[in-house]
């Protein structure tokens, strides 16, 4: 009798500390989760990069119910000298009812991180730890990256995408007459980047001198559609980078 006591005393011990580190971990998931989608790098644009010196465009997305936002970008703009503030400005609420912030840094050592003020709370997105340097797309699905002519006669795209599954389907799409009328063009796998994004390319006609001209990338995969089309703005082909 008192074994079998001791017995049921022993199992409900177990039970209770296994719900307490089941609620411990629970809790610990769920804060973390809340924490990372305060706020994240939602993209970036190299605007223009030459001698040394970049000009970055990077867009950030935050949580909508908070109030009283505030987004800078820390970055260093020259090793050895103090890192600098670049204050973000609202640029957008998205479908799903964030909010996307712009800001513009110029640096010679392109490297920053984010800092979101909210609610009287302070969050901040670092890459994990590592800081954001070269890449180019952070939460969004899909962007991309405007290169320059290959030659007289053609001009490169690249997309920079998310992996959500391994079938899938990425076409640019243009025209020179103000989508009267317009052309797909199947876009190529380039590789994979450390972060688990892929590049994608594609080379289309040379038309930045005609009137009308505009593309966009379209991305198909596990039954969606994205488009990476400047906010609605499109793309042309007059757009310059220089590595």
């Amino acid at each position: 009798m008192n074994k079998t006591v001791s017995m049921k005393k022993a199992i409900t011990l177990v039970t209770v500390i296994s719900m307490l580190v089941a609620m411990i971990g629970a809790f610990g998931v769920v804060n973390a989760n809340a924490a990372e989608t305060e706020v994240n790098m939602y993209s970036t644009e190299v605007y223009f990069s030459k001698y040394g010196i970049t000009q970055r465009v990077i867009y950030i997305k935050t949580d909508a119910d908070s109030y009283d936002q505030s987004v800078t970008v820390h970055y260093n703009y020259l090793d050895g000298e103090e890192w600098r503030d670049a204050e973000a400005s609202y640029f957008k609420t998205l479908s799903d009812g964030s909010k996307l912030w712009k800001a513009m840094i110029t640096s010679y050592n392109t490297e920053y991180a984010i800092k979101y003020t909210a609610n009287g709370n302070t969050y901040w997105d670092n890459n994990g730890g590592s800081n954001y340097t070269t890449e180019s797309l952070g939460c969004a699905p899909i962007t991309v990256n405007r290169g320059g002519p290959v030659n007289s006669y053609n001009h490169q795209v690249y997309a920079t995408l998310q992996n959500y599954a391994y079938d899938k389907n990425v076409t640019l799409r243009y025209t020179t007459d103000s989508w009267r009328t317009y052309s797909d063009i199947q876009m190529n796998y380039q590789y994979t980047n450390n972060n688990g994004t892929e590049d994608w390319a594609a080379t289309l006609p040379y038309l930045a001198d005609i009137n009308g001209f505009e593309y966009c990338v379209r991305y198909e995969v596990n039954g969606e559609t994205f488009w990476a089309n400047n906010f609605n703005e499109n793309y042309n082909a007059s757009y310059r980078v220089y590595p």
